[in-house]
């Protein structure tokens, strides 16, 4: 990431998509789409399309790996080939892949009460079939709505926002080229209840100042995130007769 002098992000105060500076991109968000998963969500977040599916908790495979004390969570994050135009979507594992399984897991295993579930494995599935920037975050978004779905006990709910900063001004929810571009990235994820924070990664230079202003807007975000989780499985369980399955 690094601003390019050529490239004006912000003109007038408003971004290249329209948005003033902490406006978040267009949220909708499905739970229960898939007919064969324990739980399942779609979440289109801006120009993000991304569809999880959660399985378990099942048998652990191999077996050599389960714990007598807890379940073990598995999370696999990949890039359909069309999702984008950039290297990162090319079919099969690659390093960013592994990187962004590694966080997703670690989100969930410290929300998931996996010592209800010993000898178990819980898997989740996410798939960006179209990427536009943020799509951690909208993963997190995601798989957070699926397991939900799945009815796995967790201690809170997450969500997660990307918050930076672009032309020397502080933005909330960065598209692509704010991504690519922009001076900072920094993709965070809170628990809804207590608000601790469960991912906080960042690429570029912040000061602290900037660092604790867009905390505080993440945080915030988060909330209006949270609001479309919540409808979307409070939809689920109104009107099951209702929800469509792939």
């Amino acid at each position: 990431m690094g601003q390019d002098s050529d490239i004006k992000l912000l003109v007038d105060g408003k971004r290249l998509d329209g948005r003033s500076q902490f406006d978040l991109r267009n949220i909708r968000i499905e739970a229960g789409i898939l007919h064969d998963a324990d739980g399942s969500a779609f979440v289109e977040w801006g120009k993000n399309k991304v569809i999880c599916g959660i399985y378990g908790p099942r048998e652990c495979i191999p077996r050599h790996e389960a714990s007598p004390y807890k379940a073990l969570v598995k999370c696999r994050y990949s890039m359909a080939p069309f999702s984008s135009l950039e290297e990162h979507s090319r079919s099969g594992p690659s390093r960013r892949s592994v990187e962004l399984s590694k966080v997703i897991r670690e989100v969930f295993e410290n929300l998931i009460i996996t010592e209800s579930f010993p000898r178990t494995q819980i898997n989740i599935f996410v798939d960006v079939l179209q990427s536009d920037g943020g799509t951690r975050t909208t993963c997190i978004t995601a798989a957070a709505v699926a397991l939900a779905n799945a009815g796995i006990p967790m201690r809170d709910m997450a969500s997660a926002v990307a918050v930076g900063k672009a032309d020397d001004i502080l933005i909330a929810d960065l598209a692509k080229e704010e991504d690519n571009f922009g001076q900072c990235d920094m993709p965070v994820a809170f628990s809804y209840r207590k608000k601790d924070i469960l991912l906080l990664q960042m690429d570029g230079l912040l000061t602290r100042e900037e660092i604790e202003t867009l905390l505080n807007e993440a945080e915030k975000a988060s909330d209006k995130v949270y609001a479309k989780q919540f409808d979307a499985l409070k939809k689920v369980y109104e009107s099951p007769e209702e929800n469509f399955k792939m």
